[in-house]
Protein backbone atom coordinates (compact mmCIF):
# COMPACT_ATOMS: atom_id res chain seq x y z
CA UNK A 1 0.00 0.00 0.00
CA UNK A 2 1.33 3.37 -0.84
CA UNK A 3 0.08 6.78 0.63
CA UNK A 4 0.15 9.75 -0.98
CA UNK A 5 -0.35 13.75 0.03
CA UNK A 6 -1.43 16.26 -2.59
CA UNK A 7 -0.27 19.58 -1.19
CA UNK A 8 -2.34 21.83 -2.47
CA UNK A 9 -1.50 23.59 0.52
CA UNK A 10 1.33 24.88 -0.61
CA UNK A 11 0.33 26.58 -3.48
CA UNK A 12 0.08 30.34 -2.23
CA UNK A 13 0.78 31.69 1.47
CA UNK A 14 -2.46 33.31 1.34
CA UNK A 15 -5.19 31.28 -1.73
CA UNK A 16 -4.23 28.30 -0.68
CA UNK A 17 -5.85 25.16 -1.18
CA UNK A 18 -8.86 24.11 -3.14
CA UNK A 19 -9.79 27.59 -2.64
CA UNK A 20 -7.48 28.89 -5.20
CA UNK A 21 -9.02 26.82 -7.60
CA UNK A 22 -12.62 27.49 -6.35
CA UNK A 23 -11.61 31.58 -6.92
CA UNK A 24 -9.82 31.05 -10.78
CA UNK A 25 -12.86 31.13 -13.02
CA UNK A 26 -14.79 33.37 -10.65
CA UNK A 27 -12.32 36.51 -10.67
CA UNK A 28 -11.98 35.90 -14.34
CA UNK A 29 -16.12 36.12 -14.90
CA UNK A 30 -16.03 38.77 -12.44
CA UNK A 31 -13.07 40.87 -14.69
CA UNK A 32 -14.53 39.44 -17.96
CA UNK A 33 -18.08 41.00 -17.00
CA UNK A 34 -16.28 44.66 -15.84
CA UNK A 35 -16.61 44.35 -12.46
CA UNK A 36 -14.08 45.71 -10.24
CA UNK A 37 -15.47 44.47 -7.13
CA UNK A 38 -16.47 41.06 -5.85
CA UNK A 39 -18.62 40.45 -2.60
CA UNK A 40 -18.90 37.30 -0.26
CA UNK A 41 -19.82 35.70 2.65
CA UNK A 42 -18.25 33.78 5.64
CA UNK A 43 -17.66 33.21 9.19
CA UNK A 44 -15.14 35.08 11.17
CA UNK A 45 -12.51 31.98 10.84
CA UNK A 46 -13.59 31.82 7.07
CA UNK A 47 -10.39 30.21 5.07
CA UNK A 48 -12.88 31.66 1.89
CA UNK A 49 -12.87 35.09 3.33
CA UNK A 50 -8.71 35.46 3.99
CA UNK A 51 -8.54 33.92 0.38
CA UNK A 52 -11.19 35.86 -1.30
CA UNK A 53 -9.38 39.23 0.13
CA UNK A 54 -5.41 38.21 -1.11
CA UNK A 55 -7.06 36.70 -4.47
CA UNK A 56 -9.02 39.96 -5.37
CA UNK A 57 -5.80 42.25 -4.34
CA UNK A 58 -3.76 40.03 -6.67
CA UNK A 59 -6.32 40.56 -9.33
CA UNK A 60 -6.45 44.44 -8.68
CA UNK A 61 -10.33 43.90 -7.53
CA UNK A 62 -11.87 45.60 -4.52
CA UNK A 63 -13.19 42.88 -2.09
CA UNK A 64 -16.18 42.98 0.45
CA UNK A 65 -16.30 40.24 3.51
CA UNK A 66 -19.93 39.74 4.98
CA UNK A 67 -19.26 38.24 8.11
CA UNK A 68 -22.27 36.06 9.91
CA UNK A 69 -22.89 37.29 13.52
CA UNK A 70 -22.01 40.50 15.77
CA UNK A 71 -19.13 42.87 14.75
CA UNK A 72 -15.62 41.71 16.44
CA UNK A 73 -14.20 44.70 18.91
CA UNK A 74 -10.77 43.25 17.71
CA UNK A 75 -10.07 41.25 14.90
CA UNK A 76 -8.93 37.78 14.33
CA UNK A 77 -6.33 36.42 12.93
CA UNK A 78 -8.00 35.39 9.87
CA UNK A 79 -10.41 38.93 9.62
CA UNK A 80 -6.88 40.78 10.08
CA UNK A 81 -5.13 39.44 7.48
CA UNK A 82 -8.15 39.72 4.98
CA UNK A 83 -8.78 43.47 6.08
CA UNK A 84 -4.65 44.37 5.70
CA UNK A 85 -5.40 42.87 1.98
CA UNK A 86 -7.93 45.19 1.08
CA UNK A 87 -11.42 43.83 2.20
CA UNK A 88 -13.96 45.93 3.65
CA UNK A 89 -15.71 43.92 6.39
CA UNK A 90 -19.30 44.22 7.08
CA UNK A 91 -21.05 42.33 9.79
CA UNK A 92 -24.72 40.30 9.21
CA UNK A 93 -26.90 38.91 11.86
CA UNK A 94 -27.13 35.62 11.91
CA UNK A 95 -31.02 35.45 10.91
CA UNK A 96 -30.36 37.71 7.98
CA UNK A 97 -27.05 35.73 7.00
CA UNK A 98 -29.57 32.21 6.71
CA UNK A 99 -31.43 33.97 4.17
CA UNK A 100 -28.47 35.55 2.59
CA UNK A 101 -29.11 34.01 -1.05
CA UNK A 102 -32.60 35.19 -1.05
CA UNK A 103 -33.50 38.09 -3.87
CA UNK A 104 -34.64 40.43 -0.91
CA UNK A 105 -30.82 40.09 1.00
CA UNK A 106 -29.13 40.43 -2.38
CA UNK A 107 -31.19 43.43 -3.51
CA UNK A 108 -30.71 45.49 -0.13
CA UNK A 109 -27.00 44.76 -0.41
CA UNK A 110 -26.83 46.08 -3.79
CA UNK A 111 -28.38 49.47 -2.64
CA UNK A 112 -25.77 49.53 -0.28
CA UNK A 113 -22.48 48.73 -1.84
CA UNK A 114 -23.76 49.24 -5.79
CA UNK A 115 -22.56 46.91 -8.09
CA UNK A 116 -20.84 44.08 -7.74
CA UNK A 117 -19.50 40.11 -8.41
CA UNK A 118 -21.27 38.01 -5.95
CA UNK A 119 -19.31 34.82 -4.68
CA UNK A 120 -21.62 32.53 -2.32
CA UNK A 121 -20.42 31.21 0.96
CA UNK A 122 -17.43 28.92 0.12
CA UNK A 123 -16.93 29.92 -3.24
CA UNK A 124 -19.07 26.97 -4.43
CA UNK A 125 -20.66 27.65 -7.62
CA UNK A 126 -19.97 26.45 -11.69
CA UNK A 127 -17.39 28.39 -12.07
CA UNK A 128 -15.82 26.98 -8.74
CA UNK A 129 -16.94 23.35 -9.83
CA UNK A 130 -14.77 24.03 -12.99
CA UNK A 131 -11.82 24.72 -11.14
CA UNK A 132 -11.69 21.86 -8.78
CA UNK A 133 -11.51 19.58 -12.23
CA UNK A 134 -8.42 20.68 -12.48
CA UNK A 135 -7.29 19.91 -9.23
CA UNK A 136 -6.56 16.16 -10.61
CA UNK A 137 -3.37 16.22 -13.37
CA UNK A 138 -2.02 13.64 -15.81
CA UNK A 139 0.23 12.17 -12.39
CA UNK A 140 -3.15 11.64 -10.33
CA UNK A 141 -4.17 8.76 -12.81
CA UNK A 142 -2.32 5.96 -11.43
CA UNK A 143 -3.77 6.27 -8.24
CA UNK A 144 -6.49 4.16 -6.96
CA UNK A 145 -8.02 6.25 -4.27
CA UNK A 146 -8.72 9.59 -3.45
CA UNK A 147 -9.45 11.50 -0.68
CA UNK A 148 -10.79 14.63 0.14
CA UNK A 149 -12.82 16.60 2.69
CA UNK A 150 -16.59 17.84 2.08
CA UNK A 151 -17.63 21.33 3.46
CA UNK A 152 -20.08 23.08 0.97
CA UNK A 153 -19.25 20.28 -1.89
CA UNK A 154 -17.87 21.97 -4.72
CA UNK A 155 -14.49 20.32 -4.09
CA UNK A 156 -15.73 16.95 -4.23
CA UNK A 157 -18.07 17.57 -7.19
CA UNK A 158 -14.74 18.67 -9.14
CA UNK A 159 -13.15 15.77 -8.48
CA UNK A 160 -16.38 13.51 -9.64
CA UNK A 161 -16.08 15.65 -12.70
CA UNK A 162 -12.46 14.88 -13.67
CA UNK A 163 -11.59 11.53 -12.04
CA UNK A 164 -10.39 8.33 -13.91
CA UNK A 165 -13.31 5.58 -14.59
CA UNK A 166 -11.11 3.20 -12.55
CA UNK A 167 -10.65 5.97 -9.94
CA UNK A 168 -12.63 5.86 -6.36
CA UNK A 169 -12.96 9.13 -4.80
CA UNK A 170 -13.94 9.29 -1.24
CA UNK A 171 -15.45 12.45 0.86
CA UNK A 172 -15.16 13.07 4.48
CA UNK A 173 -17.37 15.58 5.65
CA UNK A 174 -16.80 17.53 8.26
CA UNK A 175 -20.15 18.49 8.83
CA UNK A 176 -22.58 16.33 10.98
CA UNK A 177 -25.39 14.59 9.25
CA UNK A 178 -26.14 12.98 5.99
CA UNK A 179 -27.40 15.86 4.19
CA UNK A 180 -24.55 16.29 2.25
CA UNK A 181 -24.55 13.62 0.10
CA UNK A 182 -27.89 14.60 -1.03
CA UNK A 183 -26.45 18.22 -1.82
CA UNK A 184 -23.34 16.51 -3.78
CA UNK A 185 -25.89 14.65 -5.65
CA UNK A 186 -28.19 17.95 -5.91
CA UNK A 187 -24.90 20.00 -7.49
CA UNK A 188 -24.07 17.29 -9.48
CA UNK A 189 -27.51 17.17 -11.08
CA UNK A 190 -27.55 21.05 -11.32
CA UNK A 191 -24.37 20.88 -12.89
CA UNK A 192 -24.84 18.23 -15.11
CA UNK A 193 -21.78 16.50 -13.77
CA UNK A 194 -21.86 12.73 -14.75
CA UNK A 195 -19.68 10.69 -12.38
CA UNK A 196 -17.02 8.25 -14.63
CA UNK A 197 -15.65 6.73 -11.66
CA UNK A 198 -17.12 5.15 -8.45
CA UNK A 199 -17.23 7.19 -4.74
CA UNK A 200 -18.34 6.94 -1.04
CA UNK A 201 -19.22 9.81 1.11
CA UNK A 202 -17.88 9.56 4.90
CA UNK A 203 -20.12 11.24 7.53
CA UNK A 204 -18.64 9.40 10.92
CA UNK A 205 -15.60 11.22 10.86
CA UNK A 206 -17.37 14.85 12.05
CA UNK A 207 -16.29 15.02 15.85
CA UNK A 208 -19.34 16.17 16.73
CA UNK A 209 -20.08 18.84 13.65
CA UNK A 210 -18.29 21.69 11.73
CA UNK A 211 -15.68 23.35 13.54
CA UNK A 212 -16.52 20.75 16.48
CA UNK A 213 -13.42 18.89 17.42
CA UNK A 214 -12.65 16.32 20.17
CA UNK A 215 -9.02 15.51 22.08
CA UNK A 216 -8.21 12.56 19.62
CA UNK A 217 -8.71 14.68 17.16
CA UNK A 218 -6.28 17.29 18.46
CA UNK A 219 -4.09 14.58 19.41
CA UNK A 220 -4.07 13.09 16.14
CA UNK A 221 -3.21 16.23 14.33
CA UNK A 222 0.09 17.27 16.84
CA UNK A 223 1.04 13.44 16.23
CA UNK A 224 0.62 13.46 12.63
CA UNK A 225 2.60 16.92 12.45
CA UNK A 226 5.41 15.56 14.19
CA UNK A 227 6.07 12.24 12.25
CA UNK A 228 5.64 13.68 9.12
CA UNK A 229 6.01 17.45 9.04
CA UNK A 230 2.82 17.87 7.59
CA UNK A 231 0.70 20.58 9.56
CA UNK A 232 -3.20 19.80 9.56
CA UNK A 233 -6.09 21.53 10.42
CA UNK A 234 -9.13 20.94 13.02
CA UNK A 235 -11.78 21.92 10.54
CA UNK A 236 -11.34 20.02 7.38
CA UNK A 237 -8.20 17.96 7.00
CA UNK A 238 -7.63 17.16 10.35
CA UNK A 239 -10.35 15.08 10.29
CA UNK A 240 -9.79 13.62 6.99
CA UNK A 241 -6.65 12.29 7.61
CA UNK A 242 -7.85 10.81 10.65
CA UNK A 243 -10.72 8.97 8.95
CA UNK A 244 -8.31 7.83 5.85
CA UNK A 245 -6.25 6.41 8.98
CA UNK A 246 -8.83 4.54 10.23
CA UNK A 247 -9.85 3.24 7.22
CA UNK A 248 -7.05 1.66 6.58
CA UNK A 249 -5.97 0.96 10.28
CA UNK A 250 -9.35 -1.36 9.78
CA UNK A 251 -8.10 -2.83 6.38
CA UNK A 252 -10.85 -0.75 4.15
CA UNK A 253 -8.06 -0.64 1.24
CA UNK A 254 -6.94 -3.59 -0.83
CA UNK A 255 -3.62 -4.50 -0.32
CA UNK A 256 -1.50 -2.57 -2.81
CA UNK A 257 -3.66 0.46 -3.01
CA UNK A 258 -2.60 3.50 -4.10
CA UNK A 259 -4.32 5.94 -1.79
CA UNK A 260 -4.24 9.55 -2.36
CA UNK A 261 -5.08 12.20 0.45
CA UNK A 262 -5.83 16.19 -0.66
CA UNK A 263 -4.36 18.39 1.40
CA UNK A 264 -6.82 21.27 0.39
CA UNK A 265 -5.31 24.02 2.91
CA UNK A 266 -7.09 25.83 5.37
CA UNK A 267 -4.32 26.00 7.65
CA UNK A 268 -4.60 29.85 8.48
CA UNK A 269 -7.52 29.04 11.53
CA UNK A 270 -4.83 27.00 13.68
CA UNK A 271 -3.67 30.54 14.45
CA UNK A 272 -7.06 31.63 15.51
CA UNK A 273 -7.87 28.27 17.02
CA UNK A 274 -4.54 28.24 19.10
CA UNK A 275 -5.86 31.40 20.66
CA UNK A 276 -9.34 30.14 21.23
CA UNK A 277 -8.95 27.30 22.98
CA UNK A 278 -5.17 27.42 24.32
CA UNK A 279 -4.19 25.23 22.09
CA UNK A 280 -0.80 24.47 20.22
CA UNK A 281 -1.21 22.78 16.65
Amino acid sequence: MEIYIKRLDLIHPLISGNKFFKLKYNLKEAINAGHDTILTFGGAYSNHIQASAAAAKAANLKAIGIIRGEEQTSLNPTLLTAKNNGMRLFYMDRETYRNKHKEQVIRSLHEKFGKFYLIPEGGTNRLAIKGCEEILDKEDQQMDFICSSIGTGGTISGLLGSAMKEQKILGFSSLKGNFIIKEINELLGKHQIHPQCSWEIFTNYHFGGYAKHKPELIEFIKNFKHQYQVPLDPIYTGKLFYGVFDLINKGHFPSGSKIMIIHSGGLQGIEGFNQRFMESL
